[in-house]
């Protein structure tokens, strides 16, 4: 039987995030990491720290967002500094494409909605026309009516990202756990007891961040995670001249060249194959946005699950029965990364949640029983 301070119960990007800013606090964390038999939404993300899109209607959300995107050039130097890594951190804005007017317009029509909301926080962007896209992208396409942009936007190597922060992690004598899933949990108030590996480890609180994997963990800890999978897919193309920095939503070029081409949303349960339909309809948009891309060879293409909560909305919780348990679940560990390290991890080193995340609690989905 082994004891700590906290136990991380997913070392994805979330949970490894929360690790490692729970042992800059100096507690002793155990990260349980399942191992690559886990649903890893880590292996399948797009690198992109993204602001302009998140909280149409949920102004606490575009502000949780925003906090992450300001804490990251913070969070990336001290990575840089304490493991010698760059996770190549560029946040400079970004851009959404939008092929034809309608598209435009409601495009528009979004980013007022998003300013409106965010009232005295303020939202600042811009809507650009076709010539003063052309004028920053290279070879962008006529179907391309504008875009529109914010300053909070950037990107990152996720893959350095994640080894750096386990670097820090185990820098910081915090004790990663591969292959290990949890086999038996009981919880009290501030005592948790798991079972995991044929080793029985003991800690006064647990997070809950093992993705998909929370809907069935919860429940052992006197949570909910309603979370379900939606599959997204990814094309990568080999290596070409740099042609842009910045990130454009569903097309972002790497510092190396290679070109990652996305998005796409599926309700296809835990499946993660590849559909042909799919990926030919995110390639016919990039060769729309740029016609050049077209000359391309794809070297890569996966798909992976996204995390997604009823409404698209991160769930952050601490359990009323037994406090000391929390829970995180969202499908944005890039962009939050930055709030979970250095914002989420001090509310559960300090023992309670920030008032501020109460509109995320997973009791905003409880339904009153009709009379």
């Amino acid at each position: 039987m082994r004891r700590f301070d906290v136990i991380v119960i997913g070392g994805g990007l979330v949970g490894t995030a929360i690790g490692y800013g729970l042992v800059r606090h100096g507690l002793s964390v155990a990260l349980l990491d399942e191992g690559d038999v886990a649903f890893r939404a880590s292996r399948g993300n797009f690198g992109l720290v993204w602001v302009q899109s998140k909280g149409l209607g949920a102004p606490h959300y575009q502000r949780w967002t925003r906090r992450s995107a300001e804490e990251w050039p913070a969070l990336a130097a001290e990575l840089g500094e304490r493991t010698g890594i760059d996770i190549g951190l560029s946040q400079t804005g970004g851009v959404q494409l939008c092929l034809g007017g309608p598209e435009f317009e409601r495009r528009h029509a979004m980013m007022q909605q998003m300013q409106r909301e965010a009232g005295n926080f303020g939202f600042e962007y811009r809507m650009l026309g076709h010539a003063e896209l052309a004028g920053m992208l290279p070879g962008l396409g006529a179907a391309v009516t504008g875009g529109s942009w914010t300053p909070y936007d950037g990107h990152v190597n996720s893959l350095a990202l994640f080894h750096a922060l386990h670097r820090g992690f185990a820098a910081r004598r915090g004790t990663y756990l591969p292959h290990r899933a949890v086999t038996e949990a009981s919880a009290a108030p501030h005592d948790f007891r798991i079972e995991s590996g044929g080793e029985i480890l003991t800690a006064g609180k647990v997070v809950l961040a093992a993705g998909l994997g929370n809907a069935k963990l919860a429940p052992l800890f006197g949570l909910n995670a309603p979370v379900r999978p939606q599959r997204g897919q990814i094309l990568v193309t080999e290596r070409t001249t740099r042609a842009w920095t910045i990130p454009l939503g569903s097309i972002r070029q790497t510092p190396e060249g290679s070109i990652l081409l996305g998005s796409s949303e599926e309700d296809a349960g835990f499946d993660t194959s590849q559909r042909p339909t799919v990926m030919r309809g995110i390639a016919r948009r990039a060769v729309q946005s740029f016609p050049w891309l077209a000359e391309l060879q794809i070297v890569r293409a996966w798909s992976a699950l996204r995390v997604m909560p009823p409404d698209g909305l991160p769930i952050y919780d601490e359990a009323l029965s037994c406090p000391g348990a929390f829970t995180a679940n969202c499908h944005s560990g890039v962009t939050l990364a930055g709030a979970h390290a250095n914002v989420f991890a001090a509310m559960v080193a300090a023992g309670e949640l920030d008032p501020m995340l109460a509109p995320f609690s997973a009791r905003r989905f409880d339904v009153p029983a009709a009379a």
